[in-house]
C-alpha cells in the first residue's frame, strides 16, 4: 500500500478524478506521470491512498481563513490545500497500522502553520 499526500496530492486528484483543486499546487510535467504511476502500481498489486477531505486556506499564511473540503466538492477558486482532513487521518492511520515498513517523504500539511499540522501529526 502507497499513501499518496501533501502537494503531490493535488497533481493525482485533478488527473485521475479531475477534482477542482482550486490554487492548490499543481505539477504540470508530474501530471504526465500519474497514469504511468497508477499503471504500475495495479501491475505490482499496490493500492493507492489519496486524500478525501483536504484543510485549505485562502492565503499561504499562519493567519489564513480556513475551510474543510471533500474530495467530491473540490476546492473553490483561490483557495489552497494546505493539509490533509481528519478522514483522511483517519483512512492513512489504518493504513500506517497495517505496514511492516515506512518511508516517509515529508509531511502532509505545512505543519509550520498551526491550522495545517494537524493532518501530519495525526499519521
Amino acid at each position: 500500500e502507497m499513501i499518496i499526500g501533501g502537494g503531490m496530492a493535488f497533481t493525482f486528484k485533478k488527473v485521475l478524478n479531475d477534482m477542482k483543486i482550486g490554487a492548490s499546487i499543481f505539477d504540470d510535467k508530474g501530471a504526465a506521470l500519474v497514469p504511468q504511476i497508477m499503471e504500475k502500481a495495479k501491475a505490482k498489486n499496490v493500492k493507492i491512498h489519496l486524500p478525501v477531505d483536504f484543510v485549505v486556506a485562502d492565503k499561504f499564511a499562519a493567519d489564513a481563513k480556513t475551510q474543510l473540503c471533500t474530495e467530491k466538492d473540490g476546492i473553490p477558486d483561490g483557495w489552497m490545500g494546505l493539509d490533509h482532513g481528519p478522514e483522511s487521518a483517519k483512512n492513512f492511520s489504518e493504513v500506517i497500522k497495517r505496514a511492516k515498513c515506512i518511508v516517509w517523504n515529508g509531511p502532509s500539511g505545512v505543519f509550520e502553520f498551526d491550522a495545517f499540522s494537524k493532518g501530519t501529526k495525526a499519521v
